[in-house]
């Protein structure tokens, strides 16, 4: 199979634009596919300021950034990433839409392109069956934010060939991640194990085992986790969260993936963590204070 010079990524949202900021600053062509030109603006922005966060800290110099940023295009016509050697999907958690583009490229691009979703939740396979190529499609699922964290879980499904994971593996490797290799489950490895800890972290508020605070700070300092759980929550998002169990649980059918009723009314009423201001603290202080969650 060719090697891997030209890189596609679908969505420049979060994990999108974090995405196409470590595949060009690793070397590679990268071009970014969303709907409308407003979502590259705000989109390269973020990429323009952590990549100077990270001249800052000395980790990348300035010619690298500079080179890193012209090697970026955008475009709103996915046909554009036809000529693309691997695409990165990482647009909403939504199977339909996902899988409308992937049918889509399916016809545009030549048999060598490899496919692969950033997805957190869905199966790959749900994904690969709906194309020409269920060998060459794999699962590539980053972490936010993805300059910075340095895992990527490599996933393969029942019908990915050797060549094709083999290709991907090393492709996440090129980009500065220590991939590890994941069977295709809902939740993959990380999400597996760290979903109920989250939800049971919910229900223990739920439940008045303790305060917001204190259960993060439990986990901190016994634990030794960089932050605790219900900050986590925050940062990840409740409704991502909430997407992410909700999915868990359609395919386990475990309790344990079941989100919770503080989670459901936290994620109506638009408590969504960081991103909307509120979550379990309150961001509109600084220092965040534990939000009143009416329990």
């Amino acid at each position: 199979m060719s090697e891997i010079r030209r890189v596609g990524v679908l969505g420049c949202g979060l994990m999108g634009s974090g995405i196409a900021q470590a595949a060009a600053t690793a070397g590679y062509d990268t071009l970014v596919r969303d709907v409308a030109p407003e979502i590259w603006t705000k989109a390269r922005a973020g990429i323009e300021k952590s990549l100077a966060k990270l001249v800052e800290k000395q980790k990348v110099t300035g010619p690298d950034r500079d080179a890193a940023l012209k090697r970026l295009a955008f475009t709103t016509t996915t046909a554009d990433l036809k000529g693309c050697d691997i695409i990165v999907e990482a647009v909403t958690e939504r199977l339909d839409v996902k899988n409308a583009l992937w049918k889509e490229l399916d016809g545009l691009c030549g048999p060598a392109t490899i496919f692969a979703s950033n997805t957190s939740s869905l199966t790959i396979a749900a994904m690969a069956a709906v194309t020409k190529r269920p060998d060459r499609f794999v699962g590539l699922h980053f972490f936010n934010p993805v300059p910075l964290m340095p895992l990527a879980e490599v996933v393969r499904t029942v019908t990915t060939s050797d060549a094709t994971f083999d290709r991907a593996f090393a492709f996440a490797r090129s980009l500065g991640k220590d991939p590890v290799a994941a069977k295709d489950t809902p939740g993959f490895i990380v999400n597996l194990l760290l979903v109920p800890y989250l939800l049971d972290a919910i229900r223990a508020v739920e439940h008045g085992v303790a305060s917001v605070v204190d259960i993060d700070k439990a986990m901190q300092l016994g634990c030794a986790h960089p932050m605790g759980p219900l900050t986590l929550l925050d940062f990840v998002g409740l409704d991502t969260t909430a997407s992410i169990a909700e999915i868990m649980f359609d395919e386990y059918r475990e309790t344990r993936y079941a989100p919770p009723p503080l989670l459901r009314r936290m994620v109506l009423a638009g408590m969504t963590g960081r991103k909307s201001g509120h979550g379990f603290y309150d961001y509109s202080v600084d220092p965040p204070t534990p939000s009143n969650l009416g329990l």
